[in-house]
């Protein structure tokens, strides 16, 4: 009996270890690709060039390879890892611009970045990094942030209360430490579970790498939870953890301050993904030099010298497919024409619901396999953006190169509760939580290329509902009823932050804008409004869901990437697309990322010997 086990195990092991370290396909990372530094590109109209490449039938590259749905990292990021393999690849954007939540725009002469705030885990020689690295041919700079890098903010204006958050594996918990005495025990279990969980998320990446029957194994007879800490605490909330540890409120606030990072309130956020966003800024915190564009800007090239494109204004309305259920290419809508452009392959960066819902023919939607993954998952939190234009430079306004996290009161599940229940315009006139950053601080070339300017990105959640009425409106004139609402949010927000950055004042304030969920719909093609796709929620993490939503999907040809693929945010994202390139290419990228970073550092260290 026991020898049957025995060798029933070492079949399955060596089962997982033949697909977990195969390496029979080509390696995107095989060769050094960075190039030496050149000269930042300021000149808006050399730039557009790159990432305003319009659509048109004649652009398109004969004999493609694949084509991906949506220019946002997850999309790049792939086509990039497929180029350096050699394959011809076409990049289709819905936007006028390429680059998704890494695009920026310019209003009354500000730059305004509208999704990337600050990027962790890009130590020198980290895989991340070095990853990075390769997908921009090293031409990609970043600058680190202040430390602290987050600043805490609990409380009505009468009863502040101000925690900074440090990086540094040992420095992150001693300064937590002196602000809450007694509660040395509470923080360092907080900090083993976090890493504990944080480290085994190699699990999720081998639950979607093998064989679907072999996932289904390890789930439904619970190994995956049993070999696994982050699928242990995976359908635990930040809420029930945390209130475990202390009983101390605003370390509780403190412990889950960074649930605005993947979208939901901590009751309802699983701790795996919590605990990953932890880890992501234990290193540090980074922002890229020239602004979010120039990660876009870098990784085009890439794509067009192996053959492909990038080409936007290119809303893709349909994905083809053959007899056989196949995906054969997509059709493009040019005006009032329908373009078909074919390819062996076709990889959406549009989201799980926009691909199977929107993308699919009615017949292939209704698919039992199709339907599973669609009830596993659920929109996730509408986003509201204010972009704040400011007279001044950093130091006249006393901005740094930092965020602010700033809560009304320590009750934060009951703060988001209150507020996404409430009424809209009452709901609009007191905002609870806000995320503040300065893009225009955390930029070195900034005083340099906009003088006597600064910038605020401030974010919260709004529900899709309250603004769904005037979806359908033209984006530029959505009446006044409409304007009126995203008024109140920006005099509301804007006191907030003028009470915490007292060198902010109205006279100050040149340019003011709301993004409010259907915004993000027209610009990013969300769904509800959501900035990071699909719910962060513990459901979304359950060992089943996990090894159901993966690359290929149930359609021959059709693969997804991006974040619904892995986890939200620039880096989740972009796991998402090394995810797909395992799957596409026959190989673990994510071990081929670790092997670079190993031989990336031993050839710096000869050269320094």
């Amino acid at each position: 009996m026991w020898i049957i086990v025995a060798i029933i195990c070492a079949a399955l092991a060596a089962f997982v270890y033949n697909y977990v370290f195969r390496t029979s396909g080509p390696n995107p990372f095989d060769i050094d690709t960075r190039e030496p530094l050149k000269p930042l590109v300021t000149q808006k109209k050399e730039k557009n060039k790159v990432l305003k490449q319009g659509f048109l039938a004649s652009k398109v590259p004969e004999k493609l390879d694949a084509i991906v749905i949506g220019s946002g990292i997850g999309g790049l990021g792939l086509a990039v890892l497929l180029a350096k393999v050699g394959k011809r690849v076409l990049v289709l954007e819905q936007h006028d611009r390429a680059g998704g939540c890494c695009h920026t725009f310019t209003e009354k002469g500000f730059e305004f970045d509208v999704g990337i705030h600050y990027i962790g885990d890009l130590l020198e020689h980290k895989p991340f990094r070095c990853m990075l690295d390769q997908l921009t041919n090293g031409q990609l700079q970043w600058e680190p942030l202040d430390n602290p890098f987050d600043q805490v903010v609990l409380g009505p204006p009468e009863n502040r209360r101000t925690y900074p958050i440090y990086s540094g594996r040992n420095r992150f918990p001693d300064e937590l430490k002196k602000f809450f005495p007694g509660e040395e025990a509470a923080i360092d279990e907080y900090m083993r579970l976090v890493k504990k969980a944080g480290r085994s998320v190699w699990f999720l990446c081998l639950l979607k790498l093998v064989p679907v029957p072999l996932a289904k194994f390890l789930v439904y007879t619970g190994l995956a939870n049993r070999l696994s800490f982050f699928f242990r605490m995976a359908s635990r909330s930040v809420t029930e953890v945390v209130n475990e540890l202390t009983e101390n409120n605003d370390l509780r606030a403190v412990f889950s301050y960074i649930f605005g990072t993947y979208g939901n309130m901590p009751k309802d956020g699983s701790f795996s993904m919590h605990s990953l966003l932890v880890c992501h800024y234990l290193t540090g915190a980074w922002y890229p030099i020239g602004g979010a564009s120039e990660i876009a800007y870098h990784m085009i090239p890439i794509i067009e010298k192996a053959g492909g494109a990038v080409l936007v204004r290119a809303p893709v309305n349909r994905i083809l497919f053959n007899d056989n259920k196949e995906a054969i290419g997509v059709s493009v809508m040019k005006g009032q024409e329908e373009i078909h452009v074919h390819a062996p392959m076709v990889i959406s960066n549009a989201g799980i619901f926009n691909t199977y819902q929107k993308l699919l023919p009615k017949e292939l939607q209704a698919m039992p396999a199709i339907q599973k993954q669609l009830g596993m998952m659920k929109n996730g939190a509408g986003g509201l953006s204010i972009f704040l234009g400011l007279t001044g430079t950093k130091e006249d306004l006393g901005l740094k190169a930092d965020n602010y996290w700033i809560f009304t009161e320590h009750n934060l599940d009951e703060l988001v509760v209150t507020y996404l229940k409430g009424n809209r315009e009452e709901s609009a006139r007191s905002v609870p939580l806000l995320f503040v950053a300065s893009p225009s601080a955390k930029d070195p070339t900034w005083e340099e290329r906009s003088p006597g300017k600064s910038t605020l990105s401030l974010v919260s959640f709004a529900n899709y509902e309250w603004f769904e009425e005037w979806k359908d409106d033209k984006v530029t004139n959505r009446g006044t009823d409409y304007n009126e609402l995203k008024q109140i949010f920006c005099d509301s927000i804007l006191e907030v932050v003028m009470s915490v950055f007292p060198k902010i004042t109205r006279d100050k304030v040149e340019f003011i804008e709301a993004g409010t969920p259907i915004t993000n719909t027209h610009y990013i093609g969300a769904p509800k409004g959501e900035i990071y796709g699909a719910d962060h929620g513990t459901a979304r993490f359950s060992a089943e869901c996990s090894a159901t939503v993966r690359p290929q999907t149930p359609l021959k040809n059709l693969y997804l990437t991006g974040q619904d693929v892995f986890v939200c945010g620039f880096a989740g994202a972009l796991a998402g697309a090394l995810t797909c390139g395992s799957v596409i290419l026959n190989r673990n990228l994510h071990l081929d990322t670790i092997a670079l970073a190993k031989k990336t550092k031993r050839v710096n260290t000869k050269k320094l010997e």
